[in-house]
């Protein structure tokens, strides 16, 4: 709700707070976590669950995140879901906590936590008016209050609006680590990376580990000579928080590797890092992505992936639209269906891409996990290092040199592949999203090929995992102290993440999700390409039938009693044992007075 006039909103100690936003919009609640004042920028994420690796996610620092998902707290506050040292968020704002965590997991309730860490927080206010104003008016700076902090309403506007905007913020600096660490690979060391903190999630790493990488997380301040110390066979920009704009020795730092012709692999802030260090814009979105249900579009296989986002801010450009760069031509791999954001981009000459959603999920879908393998097959085909098993090469051998920008064929016209579906007449493979920095193969070629270039030598014994790749080094990291394995199951040794899929036959069609196909005629297709049955929603005959968006269920299912049942009841199977057809809809509803006979049933059919 919104204040009106200028009386003071409550006395000190009545656990009532505040959330107050800079356009003078008012929301009345009760104190929630620590009591005080929050200053930061107002936005919304719409996950359902995961709210510890929210609060956590170095991305949201200085923000005030208002959940929409109603309850929140049920599995209290645990040890093992944190993504970064403490929680980072500057308020957090819930209409209905939970009282009480259930969860086997729970060392606390959620509310302890944001009290010990000195959180901020706001509860009972009416969080869908809340997402609907930021909705209509955007992102905006905003304040929580409670206790001492309170005042009079017009004091309590000013004071949110002479906070600092998140548009020009330099915050990346405050959630870097201080010292350099490494996460060991689980089972054999095939690559090593180096990993770029500007807010780095704890998932990252362990899902690199997962494959066999050993990643070394440097400080943001880290310079390329520190870089080329460690070997790598790869560099990694992470997620964080902030306008990228400000992002200057990052994005220097990137255009240094990128002249190295280092592999290159990058999520979210680290997305918006290459993109200016490519030479694109950056802009600032009305209310931005924060969510874990938010479609994406890979354009060069059709796949729709549901991914987990976090960002305010975006990459300028269009879906496939290819520019030049520095460092050769780069295409806009993947933009998100609801508003045409940029959600990924990849070198064609230069090994080198980046995506905008979090394929470490943490959390949220793992539809998009099968970008680490991508980047370990990106280091495996473009070996610049030479720390790793897959990509070694002995001391003093130069790394091969890449070709110039060839002409692809037009679009539909058929080229020959040899056995390992690589483009006879142009040396590249196929774009089915297995290369993401757009295909510099360097595969055997016939007629028609360019001039062969000289090849890498032949990969090395494994230097020692005992020796740590350069003095250095930080000290080993385990992201899973209290788990007796590790994130996932070691790579095969001698074997590259995605192995299968290199063995299958080069016809194959890439692997993507499959649409159910319609033949000719309309006639519906069969077998397992048939379209699979879809969830129904109730039809809304005439007035007063409750609309099945919006309605209570409870409505909506009296309604369809009265009307003879729910779509496709008749159809159901009755249960073998019991001889019921489903475990509500043959019992008497609404329940039957007590003493009745029919509630006597009811109660001998329960027991």
């Amino acid at each position: 709700m919104t204040s009106t006039g200028s009386a003071r909103s409550t006395r000190d100690g009545d656990g009532t707070a505040l959330l107050v936003l800079e356009d003078g919009r008012i929301f009345r609640g009760e104190s929630y976590g620590a009591t005080g004042q929050s200053l930061g920028e107002a936005v919304f994420t719409t996950g359902m669950t995961g709210y510890q690796e929210t609060l956590t996610d170095p991305s949201y620092h200085r923000q005030i995140v208002l959940q929409t998902a109603p309850q929140i707290g049920n599995t209290g506050w645990n040890d093992e879901d944190d993504e970064s040292a403490r929680i980072q968020v500057a308020g957090y704002v819930v209409r209905d906590p939970s009282r009480r965590p259930s969860n086997w997991r729970a060392t606390g309730s959620l509310e302890d936590a944001l009290r010990a860490q000195g959180v901020v927080g706001i509860a009972g206010i009416d969080t869908r008016a809340a997402v609907r104003h930021l909705r209509e008016r955007g992102a905006m700076r905003a304040g929580v209050f409670s206790g001492a902090a309170l005042a009079e309403d017009p004091e309590l506007v000013e004071r949110v609006r002479q906070s600092p905007q998140m548009e020009g913020a330099d915050l990346y600096g405050a959630v870097t680590t201080a010292e350099t660490y490494v996460v060991p690979a689980v089972g054999e060391r095939r690559f090593v990376v180096a990993a770029l903190d500007v807010g780095i999630k704890y998932n990252t790493p362990r899902m690199m580990a997962a494959r066999g990488i050993e990643v070394h997380v440097l400080p943001a301040s880290s310079t390329v000579e520190e870089i080329e110390s460690l070997r790598p066979d790869g560099f990694f920009v992470a997620n964080g928080p902030g306008d990228p704009a400000t992002a200057d020795g990052p994005v220097a730092l990137t255009r240094q590797v990128l002249e190295r012709r280092i592999p290159l692999f990058g999520i979210c802030f680290g997305n918006q890092i290459l993109g200016r260090a490519l030479g694109r814009d950056t802009y600032k979105l009305r209310y931005g992505h924060r969510g874990i249900n938010i479609p994406v579009i890979e354009h060069a296989t059709g796949r729709v992936a549901i991914t987990s986002q976090n960002h305010g801010f975006a990459v300028a450009g269009e879906a496939g639209e290819e520019f030049d760069t520095p460092y050769g031509r780069a295409v806009i791999t993947h933009t998100c269906p609801n508003d045409g954001c940029v959600e990924g981009m990849a070198g064609i000459d230069f090994p080198a891409f980046s995506v905008q959603y979090h394929p470490e999920a943490a959390a949220g879908p793992h539809d998009a996990a099968d970008l680490f393998d991508r980047f370990a097959q990106l280091m495996t085909d473009n070996p610049v290092g030479y720390a790793g098993v897959a990509a070694r090469r002995p001391d003093g051998a130069e790394p091969v040199p890449y070709p110039e920008p060839e002409e692809f064929p037009e679009t539909g016209e058929d080229t020959a592949t040899d056995g390992s579906g690589t483009d006879a007449a142009t040396g590249h493979g196929p774009a089915d999203g297995g290369d993401p920095a757009g295909g510099d193969r360097r595969g055997g070629s016939d007629g028609g090929a360019p001039p062969a270039v000289p090849q890498a030598p032949a990969p090395a014994a494994q230097p020692s995992p005992a020796a740590p790749p350069s003095a250095t080094a930080g000290p080993s990291v385990d992201l899973n102290p209290d788990r007796s394995a590790g994130p996932g199951p070691a790579p095969a040794a001698g074997q590259h993440p995605g192995a299968d899929r290199a063995q299958a036959p080069a016809d194959d069609p890439a692997p993507t999700t499959r649409l159910p196909v319609t033949p000719p005629g309309g006639a519906p297709a069969s077998g397992s390409a048939a379209e699979p049955p879809t969830s129904r929603l109730p039809t809304v005959p005439g007035p007063g039938t409750p609309d099945p968006l919006t309605a209570p269920f409870s409505d909506i299912e009296n309604a369809l009693r009265r009307e003879g049942g729910a779509p496709g009841a008749a159809e159901r199977r009755a249960d073998p044992v019991t001889g019921r057809a489903g475990p509500v809809d043959d019992r008497p509803w609404p329940p039957p007075p007590a003493g009745s006979a029919d509630a006597e049933q009811a109660r001998q059919e329960e027991n």
